[in-house]
């Protein structure tokens, strides 16, 4: 028996653009039994739910969440975080570590410094926006070395990708290392980290197209290739530079 596809179709709408009838879902509201968009993006309906996904945005900080912050600043005992936010974020001592310290004898900075990077998660908000952060979960860490990458928030679940699938076909092609913040952050480390740079925004920038995943795919595998043939041409150019060396050795002993 075959099963019928249906084929969402998305359409680009600005705020008051009428969607339809049905319930208002993220993006929208409801008035006079109409839905329309609250915001610039790709409009969609799902089991009669008409939503919008917004094309920009700020990064509206939710619990759960896994963010890239970067230590500001340092009071008593817990750290101020940026979390690419209107509002700050607070890593308790008590939050980042299991370990007992004594901060009367031992430098916070001593852990995480000033400027350092860390991947943590939203543990509570509360009505008045007071973000505490947690470092508990296995996958919270200090983020050493690599750089940095800011998108739209609201594009990083397509980053992402359905189960992880985006993120982890651009860590193996490219063989670095890629953590993305819900906040907009992307963190990616390694010896073709300018590679992934490129895959992560090409995806940002071309998030509402079909088959973007083989897109992606082919563009890295196509990079990738150009970046083994240059390494290549740049070993045996080294291995000229020995061997002619060595051949200036030889003669000199010679003489």
């Amino acid at each position: 028996m075959n099963e019928e596809k249906t084929e969402t179709k998305r359409k680009l709408v600005i705020p008051g653009d009428e969607l339809g009838e049905g319930r208002a879902g993220h993006g929208t509201y409801e008035e006079n039994g109409k839905v329309y968009s609250s915001c610039i993006g790709l409009a969609e309906e799902k089991n009669g739910i008409l939503f919008v996904i917004p094309l920009s945005g700020i990064y509206n900080p939710k619990r759960g969440d896994g963010v890239i912050g970067k230590v500001e600043s340092i009071i008593f005992s817990k750290w101020i975080i940026d979390i690419n936010s209107p509002y700050e974020a607070v890593l308790s001592l008590s939050e980042a570590t299991d370990e007992f310290i004594d901060t009367t004898k031992v430098e916070l900075t001593k852990y995480i410094d000033y400027e350092e990077l860390i991947f943590a998660e939203i543990m509570s908000i509360t009505k008045t926006k007071n973000i505490q952060l947690s470092m508990r979960n296995r996958k919270c860490r200090k983020l050493r070395g690599g750089r940095i990458i800011k998108v739209t928030p609201a594009k990083v679940p397509r980053i992402i990708g359905r189960s992880g699938s985006m993120v982890e076909m651009i860590k193996e092609i490219t063989g670095t290392q890629v953590v993305v913040g819900q906040n907009g952050i992307v963190w990616v480390k390694g010896e073709n980290e300018e590679i992934a740079a490129e895959a992560v925004l090409e995806i940002e920038q071309k998030s509402h197209v079909s088959g973007l995943t083989d897109h992606i795919k082919a563009m890295l595998e196509k990079k990738m290739v150009g970046q083994k043939k240059q390494n290549t041409y740049v070993n045996e150019e080294k291995k000229e530079e020995e061997d002619l060396f060595e051949k200036e050795e030889e003669d000199i002993f010679e003489k």
